[in-house]
C-alpha cells in the first residue's frame, strides 16, 4: 500500500535560488508525500562546485519555509556523502561493468557510440571519465503521471558517465544512492529530468539498489516555450506574497487554488487533502506572472 512507507524528496541544485519551476516540483512532491500520510525530504545537490551559488542553499530552504513548505528530517547534503558514491563506483569496478573515456563531451552528440569500450584503465594515461558498460535490454518505466514508456538502451541511452573526468561524481550515480540511503519511496520531479531515470534505474539493478516509483511533471515554460531555469535567467519566486504564489503554483498542477485559505498552513493542508495526480495537466504550462 503507496501509504504504508512513503518517502518522498526534494533534491534542487544550489545553482541560485528556486525560481518558479522550481516550486512547482517541490510543490507537487510535498503535497503527493503529505496526501498519502507519508515523509517529506529536502535533499541539497551540491556536487557540482564550478556552477553553485555558496549562498543558495540557506536561500533554497528560506524560501521553501516562507512558503510553508517544511521538511521532515535533517537536510542532506551531497557535498558529505563522497565516500558512499566512491563505495557503490568501486562496486561496479569490482562487478567489470566500468570503463574510462577519453572522448571529448563536444564532439558526442546524441547517444555515445561506445567508442572508448575497449579501453582498459590500466592503460590509460590521459584524463578519463568513467562509463558504465551497458548489455542491450530494454527499460520500462511506470510514470505517475507520464505513464508507461520504454527505453532501449543501445538506442535511448548509451553508456553514460557515472565519474566525470574532473573527477566528480555524476548526478546519475549520486542521486540513486543517496535515494536509497534515505529510503525514498516516490520521486516527484520536472520532465526535463525524464531521460535520466532509466539512467538511475540501471544502476540501481546494476548494485541491487531499490527502484523508487517515479513522477514527472509537465514543465513551465515562458510565453516563447522555453523552460523556466537559472540559465535563462528566471526570476526567484516572490516569498513576500506566499499565498499567492502558491495559488500561481497549485494553478499550473491543475489543483484547486484554495482562494479562501488565509494563510500557508491552511492552504496547504487543504491542497493536501484535495491532491488529485490525474488533475495534473500533461502539457507544458506557460507562466508569465
Amino acid at each position: 500500500m503507496e501509504n504504508a512507507s512513503y518517502i518522498g524528496r526534494f533534491a534542487p541544485s544550489p545553482t541560485g535560488p528556486l525560481h518558479f519551476g522550481s516550486l512547482v516540483a517541490a510543490l507537487a512532491s510535498y503535497l503527493d508525500a503529505r496526501n498519502h500520510d507519508g515523509t517529506w525530504l529536502v535533499r541539497i545537490e551540491d556536487l557540482d562546485p564550478p556552477r553553485e551559488s555558496p549562498h543558495a542553499p540557506g536561500e533554497i530552504l528560506s524560501q521553501l519555509h516562507a512558503c510553508g513548505l517544511d521538511w521532515d528530517q535533517e537536510v542532506m547534503y551531497q557535498s558529505t556523502r563522497i565516500d558512499a558514491y566512491k563505495a557503490h563506483l568501486n562496486k561496479m569496478a569490482d562487478q567489470n561493468v566500468l570503463y574510462p573515456c577519453i572522448c571529448p563531451r563536444k564532439k558526442i552528440s546524441g547517444t555515445y557510440p561506445g567508442t572508448c569500450r575497449g579501453r582498459t584503465f590500466s592503460t590509460t594515461d590521459k584524463p578519463y571519465a568513467i562509463r558504465l558498460k551497458l548489455r542491450h535490454r530494454s527499460v520500462t518505466l511506470d510514470d505517475l503521471f507520464v505513464g508507461k514508456i520504454s527505453y532501449d538502451t543501445e538506442t535511448d541511452v548509451g553508456d553514460f558517465i557515472v565519474r566525470r573526468k574532473d573527477e566528480l561524481f555524476a548526478y546519475q550515480l549520486a542521486v540513486i544512492v543517496d535515494d536509497c540511503e534515505q529510503e525514498v519511496s516516490h520521486v516527484i520531479r520536472g520532465a526535463d529530468l525524464l531521460s535520466s531515470t532509466p539512467r538511475q534505474i540501471l544502476i540501481a539493478e546494476q548494485l541491487s539498489l531499490p527502484v523508487p516509483r517515479y513522477g514527472h511533471l509537465p514543465l513551465v515554460v515562458d510565453r516563447n516555450g522555453i523552460k523556466l531555469s537559472k540559465q535563462t535567467h528566471a526570476l526567484p519566486i516572490d516569498t513576500s506574497s506566499p499565498l499567492r504564489t502558491l495559488r500561481f503554483a497549485l494553478q499550473v498542477l491543475g489543483q484547486d487554488t484554495q482562494d479562501r485559505a488565509t494563510n500557508t498552513k491552511q492552504l496547504l493542508s487543504n491542497a493536501s487533502r484535495q491532491w488529485n495526480r490525474s488533475l495534473v495537466p500533461k502539457e507544458n504550462q506557460v507562466h508569465d506572472k
